[in-house]
């Protein structure tokens, strides 16, 4: 019997209602013929919920007593979702991460998922019942409660579904599937069947917030195919999978406006070697992605004379992070007697991404005269193998992200990706 893990978002399981349309979904694949692990998210706003209370009683209250709290999150969505099963006339039975067997490394809210124990969920699945896992969290080995940080359900989906080897991991959301472009901003874009892991995970690190970062890349090293689908209407979503030849029909498959990012600029630090390992040892450390890194020399030495002058390094980080970034760097530049970090917030990032890039050219100079024709000044460009990122004012991200796309040609009908299915069935254990 073929397995599929089906994960809901906390917008599907924000009431009764919506969590009953979500059981439904998990019944028709049972009666389908397939086994089925349930993996939930909190309810609606209820995170943000706890969050907000948390800081009520501090503003900065300890990491390990936040896990706590907001675990709890997850555990009202599985045994409302268990309940709902139940009356719904199919065995189900809730789980907490740590119940579940998801062991991860020590690090409250941000820990990595080490392993799954699968002993308790084919136990569950051989006695014919339907697990309902939390998402987001998982224990230690010592026993400690931990959560995953953001797009934490869809790991957990995703992991168990590579622990288990599910036939597919189903991710349901708000929206149909993956699009060129985010059709709220965009109103021609068009719904993707197909995308390549490598393109989603691009896309995610961009600001696409169909589905997390971490989540496509444990797809990617698992082969899992990962399907995303609305939770309220029945449609075929769009696979994300291995990477196929006639993907590379388009150079650029879709267009990602990222608006929640701060640039964090240190100055006058001293221009010598392993300066920039002192700045983002720290960052490291905490757990901290940084998007751009920029570096700019005041002074150049010749040849053979060691390095003298300063130099200034300019980073951008998701504005959630901003915070902690900027914490950590106070602390370096006191001891570097350098100024303070400044923080800008007035920028956004908007990204070409696609696979086709690599045998076709002219990409780069495409997007660039859009953007002059726009008269929208860029204040940075970073590229990839497969991307193309350009900092802007951020008042002008949206109409950037219109031009692009149409200059790419993303909102007529070649702009869906279409590609004949087959995937490598091996599977490997997490």
């Amino acid at each position: 019997m073929s397995l599929v893990v089906q994960k809901f978002g906390g917008s599907s399981v924000a009431d009764p209602d919506r969590m009953r349309r979500c059981a439904q979904r998990a019944i028709t694949a049972k009666r389908a013929g397939h086994d089925v692990i349930v993996v939930v998210s909190a309810m609606g706003d209820s995170t943000d919920d706890l969050l907000s209370l948390a800081d009520r009683i501090s503003s900065s209250p300890a990491k390990r007593e936040l896990d706590q709290l907001l675990a709890t999150g997850e555990q009202v969505s599985i045994a409302l979702m268990a309940m709902t099963l139940n009356e719904l006339g199919f065995p189900a039975i809730s789980l907490t991460g740590a119940q579940a067997g998801i062991r991860t490394e020590p690090a409250h809210s941000r820990a990595r998922i080490r392993s799954v124990d699968r002993d308790r969920l084919d136990r569950e699945l051989a006695a014919g019942r339907i697990p309902v896992v939390a998402g987001f969290q998982g224990t230690t080995d010592d026993g400690e409660i931990t959560t995953l940080g953001r797009g934490g359900s869809d790991t957990t989906a995703v992991a168990l579904a590579a622990a288990l080897n599910a036939h597919e991991c189903e991710i349901y959301t708000d929206v149909d599937g993956v699009y060129t472009a985010d059709p709220r901003l965009v109103p021609n874009a068009i719904l993707k069947q197909k995308i390549s892991y490598d393109e989603m995970m691009e896309a995610a690190s961009l600001g696409a917030k169909v589905m997390h970062l971490r989540a496509v890349e444990l797809g990617k090293n698992y082969s899992v195919p990962i399907r995303v689908l609305h939770s309220g209407r029945v449609g075929p979503g769009t696979l994300i999978c291995p990477e196929s030849e006639c993907m590379e029909s388009r150079s650029v498959s879709s267009v990602v406006l990222k608006k929640d990012i701060g640039r964090v600029t240190m100055t006058r630090l001293p221009n010598r070697p392993g300066i920039q390992s002192e700045l983002f040892r720290p960052i490291a450390a905490a757990g901290i992605s940084v998007d751009d890194i920029i570096q700019t020399e005041t002074a150049t030495p010749t040849a053979g004379e060691p390095l003298s002058g300063e130099v200034e390094i300019a980073l951008t980080v998701d504005r959630a992070d901003l915070s902690d970034v900027n914490t950590l760097l106070k602390m370096a530049a006191a001891e570097l007697g350098s100024p303070e970090p400044t923080i800008d917030l007035s920028l956004c990032k908007v990204s070409a991404v696609g696979v086709g890039m690599r045998s076709n050219s002219g990409v780069a100079s495409t997007m660039f005269d859009a953007l002059a024709q726009a008269r929208i000044r860029i204040a940075n460009i970073t590229t990839s193998e497969i991307r193309i990122s350009c900092l802007l004012p951020h008042d002008d991200g949206e109409r950037a992200l219109r031009t692009v796309h149409d200059a790419f040609g993303l909102g007529d009908a070649g702009g869906s990706v279409s590609v004949a299915s087959g995937l490598d069935p091996a599977r490997r254990q997490v």
